[in-house]
């Protein structure tokens, strides 16, 4: 039997009957710790006031009040709010379940088939989860782009609408996917902590804006024998990566699902003012510079500034558009996470 479950920051070693919080003991009698070992056991899953009692107290007769002593001693000492619960839910007049992500962990020991197996399908749908988030941010933006673009009307107004939302979407998965499966790497680790997810997040949007620059960049020199200007890139994807990467540590922390989105869109947009005050370019400015640097095209994007009190696509329109398209992006693919990985917990 696996003898470690690491979840934020704590491990609890059923072998050795001990909690720890960051390598340090955490106080708990031999009762208490066999009421949060069948917890963390079945993360995700009704345990019911009946099985407390049929293997914790063992069959010892006690009152209701007992467990609810238990389960309030046990949110105490993991720093857990039973109004906001990020470690204990309750589930009125059945029983509690546990609703943090909880990493199966064998110390001292090589990983067995299992749990190398559990990591994998753990690396797997976060990623997976994350990039489909990406693709709805692409495609509501992809959307308010595209209708923009065409609003013009003329020949070709629809082709211009496609091609727009299928190039925005595909370079929110790319994105995203990024981000995405860089911090699901974690799940290789024994905790998540904010430095990691945040360096993760940082890394894979770091890689994937540097090669999609570089791959976007030879193409358009290949193909029209120059390259429209500094696109979305290396810089831009460090940053936001970042961004999602410390709204996914919040995510794990808060049992809140609308609190975890609210964050990250905060988060998101803030970099993305960032990006646009250090001159990065996101999608909107990407479109300005291709539709400038190729004027022969029928791609005008220079209406949108009107929205925002300019005649193109201004400093005032690159900020606000930054915003928007930053803080979209990292709400998606947080949502995502947290939608797919209570999912997948509650089977």
């Amino acid at each position: 039997m696996v003898g470690s479950f690491a979840f934020e920051r704590f491990v609890l070693d059923t072998r050795e009957r001990r909690l720890k919080l960051d390598e340090r003991p955490v106080e708990l009698n031999g009762r208490y710790l066999d009421a949060l070992a069948l917890l963390v056991r079945e993360p995700g899953k009704l345990v019911s006031k009946d099985r407390f009692m049929d293997e914790v107290w063992r069959g010892v007769p006690v009152t209701d009040e007992a467990l609810t002593q238990c389960i309030r001693t046990l949110r105490r000492q993991l720093g857990d709010d039973a109004s906001r619960p990020r470690f204990i839910e309750t589930v009125p007049k059945h029983g509690y379940r546990f609703i943090a992500p909880v990493e199966v962990v064998d110390a001292g020991q090589s990983p067995t088939a299992s749990d190398a197996g559990s990591q994998w399908h753990d690396f797997v749908i976060t990623g997976a989860a994350g990039t489909l988030g990406g693709g709805v941010a692409g495609l509501i933006g992809g959307l308010a782009y595209g209708f923009a673009a065409a609003s013009r009307g003329g020949v070709g107004a629809i082709s211009v609408l496609l091609v727009l939302l299928s190039a925005t979407i595909f370079v929110a998965v790319i994105g995203a996917a990024g981000v995405s499966f860089g911090i699901a790497t974690s799940a290789f680790g024994r905790t998540r902590s904010w430095s990691w997810l945040t360096l993760a997040g940082a890394a894979g949007g770091l890689f994937v804006g540097a090669f999609g620059k570089m791959l976007g960049l030879d193409a358009f020199n290949l193909l029209f024998g120059r390259s429209p200007g500094e696109i979305t890139g290396a810089m831009e994807g460090l940053l936001l990566g970042a961004a999602v990467g410390v709204s996914a540590w919040l995510a794990l922390r808060t049992g809140s699902l609308r609190r975890a989105v609210a964050f990250a869109g905060l988060t998101g947009a803030a970099t993305g003012i960032v990006i646009g005050l250090l001159d990065g370019r996101l999608m909107l400015g990407s479109l300005a510079l291709l539709a400038d640097g190729f004027p022969g095209s029928r791609l005008r994007v220079d209406q949108i500034g009107r929205v925002f009190g300019e005649s193109g696509i201004g400093p005032v329109t690159q900020l606000a558009a930054n915003a928007l398209e930053a803080g979209l992006f990292s709400a998606c693919v947080i949502g995502a996470m947290v939608l797919v990985r209570r999912r997948f917990a509650a089977d």
